[in-house]
C-alpha cells in the first residue's frame, strides 16, 4: 500500500487526535473482517477531521458520494447541528447495510438518508442546495461528480474530495485523480486547497 504520509508522522497525528470512540473501533473491526478493500475506510484521523469540519461549518444539508461501511457518514452526522441531515449514496447495498446498522446504534439513523444506486444517477435526481459535499467514490468519475454537484452547492458551501494525494502515484487511479486535481485547479469558478490529511482531502469553495 502506498504511503502518502510517512507512517511515523501519521501515527503521531493520530496520537494527538481525539479518538472517535468504541463504536468506530467495532465498525473498523467488522469492516476489516468482511471487506477485502477495508483500506477504503476514512479511519479515525480523517473521520475526526470531517467531524471537525461539520462542527465548524454547521451545514444544514450534507451530501456524501461513497458510503462504504459508514465511518464518514456517521462521523459527520454526529456533528450535525439540530435539524441537519445527510444523504449518503453508494452502489453497494451490502456495505451500505453495515453503515445503516452502525448509524442506528450511534443514534443518527434519523439524520442519514442512505441511498443505493449509481452515484451520478442518484446525484442528478437530488435537489440542492447542499452546504457540504464529500466525494469519496470511484476515482474515474471524480470530475463528473464534481461537475454534477457544483451547481447544487450552496453559495457558501464546501466540497471535500478525498484521496487527492493519489495523483502523485502511478496507474489508472492516479491518472484519474490527477485529472481531477488539474480540473479543479484550473476552474476559475472556485478556489481550492489540498490538505495533507491521510491520503489528501481537497477543500473547494466558490469564488
Amino acid at each position: 500500500m502506498t504511503e502518502y504520509i510517512p507512517s511515523d508522522i501519521q501515527a503521531y497525528a493520530e496520537r494527538y487526535t481525539t479518538p472517535q470512540g468504541e463504536l468506530f473501533d467495532r465498525l473498523a473491526d467488522e469492516t476489516r473482517s468482511t471487506q477485502e478493500n477495508a483500506g477504503m475506510m476514512v479511519g479515525g484521523h480523517e473521520g475526526a477531521f470531517l467531524s471537525f469540519l461539520v462542527t465548524l461549518r454547521r451545514p444544514r444539508r450534507v451530501l456524501e458520494i461513497g458510503t462504504f461501511t459508514g465511518w464518514s457518514s456517521i462521523a459527520m452526522a454526529l456533528a450535525l447541528p439540530s435539524g441537519g441531515s445527510l444523504i449518503s449514496c453508494d452502489v453497494n447495498g451490502d456495505t451500505t447495510a453495515i453503515a445503516r446498522k452502525y448509524a442506528a446504534e450511534a443514534g443518527v439513523a434519523d439524520r442519514i438518508d442512505y441511498r443505493v444506486g449509481t452515484g451520478l444517477d442518484l446525484v442528478r435526481d437530488l435537489d440542492g442546495p447542499f452546504d457540504l459535499v464529500f466525494i469519496d467514490a470511484d476515482k474515474a468519475s471524480y470530475v463528473d461528480y464534481y461537475e454534477a454537484v457544483l451547481p447544487k452547492l450552496a453559495p457558501d458551501g464546501v466540497i471535500a474530495a478525498d484521496n487527492t494525494l493519489f495523483g502523485t502515484g502511478d496507474g489508472e487511479i492516479a491518472r484519474s485523480i490527477q485529472r481531477f486535481n488539474d480540473h479543479v485547479r484550473a476552474d476559475e469558478r472556485v478556489e481550492c486547497v489540498l490538505v495533507t490529511v491521510r491520503e489528501g482531502v481537497t477543500l473547494i469553495r466558490r469564488r
